[in-house]
């Protein structure tokens, strides 16, 4: 009768130290090296595909990608990979990239199209390098992203229809590039940007409604080759710069964005009246709507009403009449630019007043001003900045403000007469 075998626990016993460094170089050599990287293999080789991109020679020693040591895992090492930001799950899972930050190091090159496979991406900001040739197509797969960044370089092409994808995005900035078309009329449909800045371009066309960006604070479109009128803007709005362009006709559709902190419409062909809306919004300090083809500025009386106003440049337009007297009324205001309207009349006393207290500077050349000078101009401090040239005003050489020669006074006169016939 054959015995039976004992049982042995075989299984639960612990392996010898001699086991352990086995199945330890097992792992190393036949386990992918996925598996053991703390960072999904894709998201590694999406930032290797972007360093390649880029010329070795632009990558200074103390730049953020001389720091990028594939070596070691890029959500994992203690040093390296500078500007890369990564999720760390709680669950036994893969990390991924969650941000790329690069620094502006003059980095010359391309941006890599598998920059699209870092899909948890949630910021991608090259700004200040060297970048070029168009923004891959592959960007605007990266549904997470809410800030793109990429202000101060060279990239070219148009901004494709496939940027309305990103729903998520706050910020766009891809100011101060070479990027070409016309804005995507569906931009609108990103109900979460609070940053549109597209300044210093080629963009050309009509700028489309853009009223639906409801949490717009900031937009800039200055330096383009922008035409026609002003679209419907969203009243959250506080920044708004649309300098350097060609659009025209009357900016009354300005008087709806009450929270505007700075407005700047200079260089371009917008005329009629600068109303006073404008002026008194409760928060604006700065305004600039030099060169244009204003023929009127409405200038209410605040006082008893805080004005943040500090700086109106005006420089540049037709303006005509007398010089407004219910400006000195804005409490806060220090820096005014009338020069090279139609102005004409007196100097009021006030402006000399204001000018010995707060104003710190008042440009008026070139309009035709005539009269004595107010005796407070005689006693400003060498701080106070400004000219009175080119008008025909009794203005004494010892007056620093007065520098510079005076027009004929029948200049001055013939202007006012036909200024009274139109």
């Amino acid at each position: 009768m054959l015995k039976e075998k004992p049982y042995t626990m075989a299984a639960k016993t612990q392996p010898s130290s001699p086991s352990l460094l086995l199945m330890s170089l097992f792992l190393l050599l036949v386990v992918p090296s996925s598996v053991l990287s703390a960072t999904l293999r894709s998201d590694i080789q999406a930032l290797e595909s972007i360093i390649r991109s880029i010329d070795p020679s632009s990558i200074s020693p103390s730049s953020y990608l001389s720091t990028w040591d594939f070596s070691e895992d890029p959500c994992e090492g203690s040093g390296t990979f500078l500007g890369v930001m990564c999720s760390f799950p709680l669950e036994n899972t893969t990390s991924r990239v969650t941000e790329v930050d690069l620094d502006d190091d003059g980095y010359d090159g391309f941006l890599s199209d598998e920059v699209g496979n870092l899909t948890e991406l949630t910021v991608l900001s090259l700004n200040r390098n060297r970048f070029r040739g168009p923004i891959p197509e592959t960007v605007f797969q990266l549904k997470k992203l809410t800030k793109l960044s990429l202000s101060e370089n060279f990239f070219t092409g148009d901004i494709t229809p496939g940027i309305t994808w990103l729903k998520e995005l706050k910020t766009i900035d891809l100011s101060k590039n070479s990027i070409a078309g016309e804005i995507p009329p569906r931009i609108s449909s990103l109900r979460s940007l609070t940053h549109l800045i597209l300044s210093n371009n080629h963009l050309d066309g009509r700028i489309p409604p853009l009223n639906g960006l409801w949490k717009l604070q900031v937009l800039e479109l200055g330096n383009n080759h922008l035409s026609g009128t002003l679209p419907k803007l969203p009243p959250s709005l506080r920044t708004l710069s649309l300098c350097y362009n060609s659009l025209a006709g009357r900016i009354s559709p300005l008087h709806r964005l009450k929270h505007l902190v700075s407005l700047d419409v200079s260089q371009n062909r917008f005329s009629g009246i600068i109303g006073h809306q404008i002026l008194t919004f409760p928060e604006i300090s700065h305004i600039n709507v030099s060169f244009n083809q204003f023929i009127s500025i409405e200038v209410v009386q605040v006082i008893g009403i805080e004005s943040r106003l500090r700086i109106l440049d005006a420089e540049g337009n037709q303006l005509q009449g007398h010089l407004p007297l219910n400006l000195p009324t804005y409490g806060n205001l220090k820096y005014i630019n009338l020069r090279s309207n139609k102005f004409s009349g007196d100097i009021p006393r006030i402006y000399g007043k204001r000018l010995e207290s707060s104003w710190r500077s008042l440009y008026l050349e070139n309009n035709y001003l005539t009269g004595l000078l107010p005796e407070e101009f005689q006693r400003l401090s060498k701080q106070v900045r400004g000219s009175l040239s080119n008008n025909c005003l009794q203005c004494p050489k010892n007056v620093p403000i007065c520098q510079g020669v005076q027009k004929p006074k029948s200049q001055c006169t013939n202007a006012m007469q036909k200024e009274r016939l139109e």
